[in-house]
């Protein structure tokens, strides 16, 4: 992948910030995408109540794991799938400092 076409984004997920590049024309799905992973986080952190963060992510990678697993492969492009798996990586290592 030629990194001259890629540009940087920051994207905040369960109050951190991660900064990626990115195609431009993959913006705007990947933020939509880590709009949902908030949502689901607060969604997660209403209805169980008094867990810590790590808790409710750990809880929506499994609800978007699951998710992605019973969609038909034409629906969860490979690219996204790398990119989300780059991302969760991430995650675990800010998760472990």
């Amino acid at each position: 992948m030629a990194t001259e076409n890629l540009i940087p984004i920051n994207l905040v997920v369960a109050d951190r910030t991660f900064r990626l590049r990115i195609k431009p024309e993959e913006e705007q799905a990947i933020r939509q995408r880590m709009k949902e992973v908030n949502d689901r986080i607060v969604e997660f952190k209403t209805a169980f109540a008094g867990k810590d963060l790590q808790d409710y992510i750990s809880m929506c990678l499994i609800w978007y794991a699951t998710q992605s697993a019973t969609a038909p492969p034409e629906e969860v492009p490979e690219a996204l799938e790398n990119r989300l798996a780059r991302l969760e990586k991430e995650l675990d290592e800010a998760l472990a400092q």
